[in-house]
């Protein structure tokens, strides 16, 4: 009798973690189709104050959303800092060089392309199950899915790391992502990289204002080195705060005014 009671037992711990994973992943499964459909309607633009560290370059910067690309008030770069005729001109260059809003145009629509197949990633690359709830948010942690193959690179690394996920209970809306590599991963057996286990991001978003949401912080650090991600850097610490909305159809040079006359 004894036996029977703890094999049921057992059983019904193996169909509660079951249905915690699947329920888990719907909930990854609904949040990231609500972060997908919330992209493809915005078209909003916004200002933003942004610290970026990485190697080699230290940033202080005003941001402004616009049609031909982010419009960039260089405050400071590398303890150097720009007088207001410097941060006008820089604008100004770049608001009249076609070919230079056209190069971050396309970087970044490759970038938002890429952001975007990683997040549609998310409920098959892991598995997931609800950890706890803290505030208004649910808290779910991920590691690696055996039965998932990577169909890129940079896919590789990502399906590599293990973590914590929080999603926002009301609105469907990734607020945290937090991963650390749990083994190395390496690239043509370590001939064209490697990037060693321990390395960790942390993405935080907020909501901005109305039904927006944006990416707040991120923080990479990742060792090792790998020819194939130019365009990522593996030490940064990105801060975006000050967020205001643009009026609709404002004009780049509009934009520039409006940063100008923000304080810093």
């Amino acid at each position: 009798m004894l036996w029977r009671v703890l094999l049921a037992g057992v059983a019904m711990i193996g169909l509660s973690v079951s249905a915690n994973g699947q329920d888990a992943k719907q909930m990854v499964q609904q949040s990231v189709q609500t972060e997908l459909a919330a992209d493809a309607s915005d078209h909003s633009h916004w200002i933003y104050y942004e610290v970026d560290r990485k190697p080699g370059a230290n940033v202080k910067q005003w941001v402004a959303e616009t049609t031909i690309g982010d419009l960039k008030r260089l405050i400071e770069k590398n303890g150097l800092i720009f007088s207001k005729g410097d941060q006008r001109k820089n604008m100004s260059n770049y608001v009249g060089d076609s070919d230079a809003q056209a190069k971050q145009l396309k970087a970044d629509r490759h970038d938002d392309q890429q952001a975007s197949q990683m997040l549609k990633m998310l409920p098959q690359a892991f598995l997931w199950t609800k950890t706890g709830v803290q505030g208004n948010s649910t808290i779910l942690h991920f590691k690696p899915n055996p039965q998932f193959d990577p169909p890129t690179w940079q896919a590789r690394v990502f399906a590599a790391m293990a973590g914590e996920m929080a999603v926002d209970n009301s609105q469907h809306r990734i607020v945290s992502l937090k991963g650390r590599m749990i083994h190395d991963v390496k690239f043509w057996h370590g001939v064209v990289g490697v990037l060693h286990s321990g390395g960790s991001f942390d993405v935080e978003r907020r909501q901005v204002g109305g039904n927006e949401w944006s990416i707040t912080e991120t923080h990479i650090h990742i060792e090792g080195h790998a020819l194939i991600f130019k365009s990522i850097s593996e030490q940064e610490d990105d801060v975006k705060s000050k967020f205001k909305e643009l009026p609709a159809q404002m004009s780049p040079s509009g934009a520039e005014n409006i940063l100008l006359a923000q304080n810093g």
